[in-house]
C-alpha cells in the first residue's frame, strides 16, 4: 500500500539523503510516496528480464549513436520543482539521455523514451494509473503497463486513448521505438 506524507514539498536530494531501511520511496511532485518493500515474484522477474531482453535485442539493431535498456527499479528524477523522482521497472532512454547522464550518476536526470510497470500483486491500480499520468505529463513517450497474471500489456501514449494487447498478439514501438515489434508472449517468458 502507498501513503502519501502530509509535510512540505520534498526534494530528490532529500529523498536521497534518506535511509536505506526495506521501505520503497518516490516522489511524487515533490510529495513524499512511501510503500513496504515489494516482493517481486517469479512472474514479475521473469517478465521483467524478457522485456529487458527484447528491448536489448531491438536496441543492438539500431543504428550507433544507440540509446540505453535500463532495469531493476532505475531511478529516474523526471520533473523538477516539485520533483518528481522515481523507480521504473524497465526503461529506454534515448543516447542524447544516456550521453547527458554520467555513469556514476545515482539517478537518471530526465524521462525515458519508454517506460515498462510490471504489476505486482501489491500494486494499487490508483497508484498505477498516477505514474502512468506522471510519466506522461513529464514528457515519456510510452508507457507499457504489464499484467503478468492476465498476461496483458497497456500501452499509453500521450496522444492517444490507451491500447491494451493480449498474449495472443503482437506489440510494436513505433514511432519512437522504430522497428520494434515483439509477440506479447514472449514478454511473459512464454
Amino acid at each position: 500500500m502507498t501513503i502519501a506524507i502530509e509535510s512540505q514539498l520534498m526534494t530528490t536530494e532529500e529523498l536521497l539523503a534518506m535511509p536505506e531501511d526495506g521501505v520503497g520511496r518516490e516522489l511524487i511532485r515533490g510529495e513524499l510516496r512511501e510503500r513496504g518493500l515489494t516482493r517481486r515474484n517469479p512472474m514479475h522477474s521473469r517478465a521483467e528480464a524478457a522485456i529487458a531482453a527484447l528491448l536489448r535485442f531491438w536496441l543492438k539493431m539500431q543504428p550507433a549513436p544507440r540509446g540505453q535498456v535500463l532495469s531493476g527499479e532505475a531511478g529516474f528524477l523526471i520533473r523538477k520543482d516539485p520533483d518528481t523522482t522515481v523507480g521504473i521497472d524497465v526503461a529506454y532512454i534515448s543516447s542524447e539521455t544516456a550521453a547527458a547522464n554520467a555513469q556514476s550518476r545515482v539517478l537518471i536526470d530526465g524521462v525515458p523514451v519508454l517506460a515498462v510497470e510490471i504489476c505486482s500483486p501489491s500494486d494499487k491500480q490508483e497508484d498505477m494509473l498516477e505514474k502512468v499520468t506522471e510519466y506522461l505529463k513529464a514528457g515519456v513517450k510510452l508507457v507499457w503497463v504489464v499484467e503478468p497474471i492476465f498476461r496483458t500489456v497497456c500501452v499509453y501514449r500521450p496522444d492517444a486513448p490507451p491500447v491494451m494487447f493480449n498474449d495472443t498478439q503482437e506489440i510494436s514501438g513505433e514511432p519512437h521505438l522504430p522497428g520494434f515489434r515483439a509477440a506479447v508472449a514472449e514478454m511473459f517468458g512464454i
